[in-house]
């Protein structure tokens, strides 16, 4: 019997949209999406409202009001003019600020023949993840953290990058090498991009620092990057296309968000039979369960809704119940 390709399998949520890449059961993959945000690949007509003299760059406005940076400008567009653009980066979140969406400028031609497919598009829909999966992907990053053997890989997010700091116990060759698949299910189970630096276990002989390299090559031979080669202080340096925010920016930028959209799917599968499902959350997650989401809860489970908050729960651990009395 050959090997089952790996799938990605789609989850629409309550106020999110969420995609896992399965094989033999496990994860391999991660992405999430929230409704009305741009995604790579889109095509729209846009104005474009400032070009910067001398270049192909610019500002455009989309039709939805959001504006875009966008490049590729052929030399005869003007400000004012309408222009097709296709997204190529969403806007990404910052700590006090947002870095604007990029785009290119495409013919217009392009725009009628909207081909651009993305994991979202293309994936399985289905009615559920399997069981656990999502959730395991989530909390992981919701921690920033990965544990393997001998030790744990810790992923925080700056302006200027995503860093791996590597922790544990053995020989620092040997610990660095048992990093390296978890460093591979970080970028893909949290959808990293950009500017990365792994700060690896500092290697004074070129022979140890070689082995990790190589490692690392390997592991990473089928994902699109570029790498330099780890320095003296076991700094090494990645740099892949950036799409949108990753499952750790969102965490960093918009924690209660996530854990409110968590909540949501919480409830929705809580089993059980009674008329009434009461959830319980950490008091400000209840601000942010907005009342579309509530009401789509009420219709995809044919329940009560009873919310109710508790200060001594995390914001990461809601809890779900269905009551069999009102």
């Amino acid at each position: 019997m050959g090997e089952i390709a790996p799938q990605w399998l789609i989850e629409h949520g309550i106020g999110e949209t969420r995609a896992l890449l399965i094989e033999s059961g496990e994860v391999r993959a991660a992405k999430l999406a929230w409704p009305g945000e741009l995604r790579a690949g889109e095509m729209h007509p846009a104005k474009l409202v400032e070009k910067t003299n001398g270049s192909r760059r610019g500002v455009a406005l989309l039709e939805n009001g959001i504006e875009v940076l966008v490049d590729h400008l052929p030399p005869e567009a003007t400000e004012g003019a309408t222009i097709s653009v296709q997204i190529t980066r969403a806007s990404v979140a910052e700590r006090g600020r947002l870095k604007r969406a990029q785009a290119r400028c495409v013919p217009e031609a392009d725009l009628n023949n909207d081909c651009a497919q993305d994991t979202l598009s293309l994936g399985d829909h289905v009615r559920r993840l399997p069981s656990g999966l999502w959730e395991e992907v989530w909390h992981a990053a919701s921690s920033g953290e990965i544990e393997f053997a001998g030790g744990t890989l810790l992923i925080s997010v700056t302006p200027a990058m995503t860093v791996f700091d590597i922790d544990g116990t053995g020989s620092p060759r040997e610990l660095a090498l048992a990093a390296i698949p978890a460093i591979v299910q970080a970028l893909r189970w949290f959808d990293i991009g950009g500017n990365i630096g792994i700060d690896f276990p500092t290697l004074a002989a070129k022979a140890d620092r070689r082995a990790v390299d190589e490692a690392l090559a390997t592991a990473l031979a089928d994902w699109p990057h570029e790498r330099t080669a780890m320095n003296g202080f076991g700094f090494v340096q990645i740099v892949a296309r950036l799409e949108g925010p990753s499952l750790l920016h969102r965490f960093a930028t918009s924690r209660t968000g996530m854990c409110a959209r968590y909540a949501m799917r919480c409830a929705e599968l809580a089993e059980g039979i009674g008329p009434v499902l009461l959830l319980t959350v950490h008091p400000a997650l209840k601000a942010k369960l907005k009342p579309e989401w509530l009401d789509e809860l009420a219709r995809r489970t044919g329940k009560q809704l009873r919310i109710e908050t508790d200060p001594a729960i995390a914001l990461e651990a809601p809890h779900a119940q269905i009551l069999t009395h009102e």
